[in-house]
């Protein structure tokens, strides 16, 4: 069965207008809800970035979706902090959250004024980190000495099911090295070569049989122009390739770094459209590669219009692929 989320992007809009919005998903038909968790945005523009954690007890009290958030543990958060905070709202709302862990961005995480590291320290710290959350959510008294320091930790409340833990990544090295220690896979929409890459990979190091969630960009308006337009404003600073966004520290750098991006570029990595079927045939061949989750992240402004599009327009032709 294929669920189709919504993406509650906090660099973007206020946590209070987030909040309308997943409530107005679920009335339209979305099945789940992704959150991002920033402590800066990627641009001025984009201007917002509320603490995804507060938000996160309020939207799941709101909706019944089910959520995910991705985040990084390590540096900006301690992983007993994260597993405490996961086990929270995993016990408020059984079999109704799943968390997303990922190596991070300097753009979040170097706020700490610690040394940001190199992607092979990162990796060796997320699993670390990993290690410790699976440990404290069986109710261990946990003590690490490693890349990340644990001293006699343990978490009192518990769920009755620990979430799900999904790795996060991007290229297909990432994905292999993630395959046999995670308990699905996040990665983000791209040609579907390239996509295939990141899939098989994953399938094949161990991850045949889990779950793949894909978070789907597009800009979606009924005038194509302003989908253009909307998606160049909010997304020029997204597309500067792997190695680059996680390195860069400040939305001004971001802002510098993407100064001779054309709109052109964008459609490389955004699905834009004014037709809501364009949208239902890429649910329908993302849901082919063997994603069972789909968030689509609208980038552009116009939320509103967007689910009440996705209600209106899409929904009934998704029906029978999230039915069947």
């Amino acid at each position: 069965m294929i669920k189709i989320g919504y993406h509650a992007s906090h660099e973007q809009f206020a946590p209070s207008f987030l909040l309308k919005c997943v409530i107005k998903a679920e009335e339209a038909g979305f099945g789940a809800a992704l959150s991002s968790d920033h402590i800066h945005p990627w641009s001025e523009t984009q201007g917002e970035s509320a603490f995804a954690w507060s938000w996160l007890g309020a939207a799941m009290q709101a909706t019944s979706l089910e959520f995910g958030v991705v985040n990084a543990p390590g540096q900006r958060y301690h992983p007993a902090i994260i597993a405490q905070a996961a086990a929270t709202l995993e016990e408020m709302f059984p079999n109704r959250f799943w968390l997303c862990q990922g190596s991070g961005q300097a753009l979040n995480e170097a706020i700490t004024g610690e040394k940001w590291p190199a992607k092979a320290d990162r990796n060796a710290r997320l699993k670390e980190c990993v290690e410790v959350t699976r440990a404290l959510w069986r109710g261990e008294r946990v003590s690490h000495y490693g890349l990340v320091t644990v001293e006699e930790a343990q978490l009192y409340t518990l769920p009755k099911t620990p979430p799900a833990i999904i790795g996060a990544a991007i290229t297909p090295q990432t994905a292999a090295w993630m395959g046999d220690w995670t308990d699905g896979l996040i990665t983000i929409s791209k040609p579907k070569e390239e996509l295939q890459k990141v899939v098989d990979a994953y399938r094949s190091s161990g991850g045949s049989s889990k779950q793949m969630i894909l978070k789907l960009h597009i800009s979606y308006h009924s005038d194509e122009q302003k989908a253009k337009r909307g998606a160049f404003e909010q997304w020029k600073t997204n597309i500067l390739g792997d190695k680059l966004q996680a390195d860069l520290k400040t939305p001004q750098q971001f802002e510098q770094a993407s100064k001779f991006v054309r709109p052109e570029d964008i459609e490389q990595h955004v699905h834009i459209t004014s037709s809501p079927g364009k949208i239902v045939d890429l649910v329908g061949m993302y849901a082919e590669m063997g994603f069972s989750k789909i968030i689509l992240h609208n980038v552009n402004l116009e939320q509103e219009q967007f689910i009440e599009a996705f209600g209106e327009k899409m929904q009934p032709q998704l029906q029978a692929l999230t039915q069947a």
